[in-house]
């Protein structure tokens, strides 16, 4: 197995491009160092980009936020500016692994590791979040709900790598929430998470809106009806059983042993009412 740990994204991307056989790329590699040691994939190059210094780095623009793929979860949480903008995506990329973890997992190794049960995807889907793609074929802009295109695959092409993760401009009514549901209060993965990002106007209606599901498809899914019925109204009690039941119609889990198709479904809905109310609260709403 070859390591290389270049400097900048263009010698990454020409390394990838180049490369004979499997080839991964190295963020904070928790999920990819676990896959190594039990022997689920057997790497012929590694390329490590935490030596690429725009990947370590958050920015914020007059356009919103610019995180770099190689910058940890535990930089997230400590980035007072990040917290108070998008404080739902901060909780959800807080919730992978342990604090030993935190100090090296990332958002970008997170969405591309590409587990329907990943809990940084749904909060970036209703961030409305855009991953910087560069390749060989120079620099495209790519919807995160985009990227993932089945467990443990993307829509990367040969040669391709997230450079860094966009989030837009907050506005003063605007804010998101995330929760998920596990068996344990530490160290597990999603059975069902939701993500929420509402936007406010005059009297607290709701003028925008995002959802996103996770751990209930083959991938984390943005919920379009979601969006539909919440545009328009207050978040009153006719609205959030309306909004349970689009969630648990748009969800097609599996049974397994964290949990069956009736309980996941059912979940969705009691979870998607608890993520509208914070983040409706947390924009400015009263209930």
């Amino acid at each position: 197995m070859e390591y290389l740990a270049p400097d900048k994204t263009a010698d990454a991307v020409k390394i990838l491009a180049k490369a004979k056989g499997n080839a991964h790329v190295l963020a904070g590699g928790s999920d990819l160092l676990v896959r190594m040691k039990t022997g689920f994939i057997e790497p012929d190059l590694i390329v490590d980009i935490k030596r690429i210094k725009p990947m370590q780095e958050i920015k914020k623009t007059a356009s919103g936020f610019s995180i770099g793929a190689a910058v940890s979860c535990a930089t997230l949480g400590d980035h007072k500016p990040l917290r108070k903008a998008w404080p739902g995506l901060v909780e959800a990329a807080n919730l992978i692994g342990s604090d030993q973890i935190q100090g090296r997992c990332t958002i970008a190794g997170n969405l591309c590791n590409a587990s329907p049960a990943a809990d940084s995807i749904p909060a970036l889907i209703a961030a409305n979040a855009v991953a910087v793609v560069k390749g060989p074929k120079g620099t495209r802009r790519v919807p995160v709900e985009k990227i993932v295109t089945a467990p443990g695959k993307t829509s990367l092409k040969r040669g391709e790598i997230v450079e860094s993760i966009h989030l837009p401009k907050r506005t003063a009514k605007m804010a998101d929430a995330y929760l998920r549901f596990t068996p344990r209060t530490e160290m597990d993965i999603a059975v069902v998470s939701i993500a929420v990002n509402l936007t406010l106007g005059a009297k607290g209606v709701i003028t925008d809106a995002r959802v996103a599901l996770g751990a209930v498809a083959k991938t984390a899914i943005l919920v379009p009806a979601a969006t539909k019925l919440l545009k328009g109204n207050k978040l009153d009690e006719a609205t959030l059983d309306a909004l349970a039941a689009a969630c648990r119609a748009a969800c097609k889990p599996i049974d397994d042993k964290r949990g069956t198709v009736q309980f996941r479904t059912q979940v969705a809905g009691t979870l998607a009412k608890r993520a509208a109310l914070k983040a409706y609260t947390r924009a400015g709403g009263k209930v």
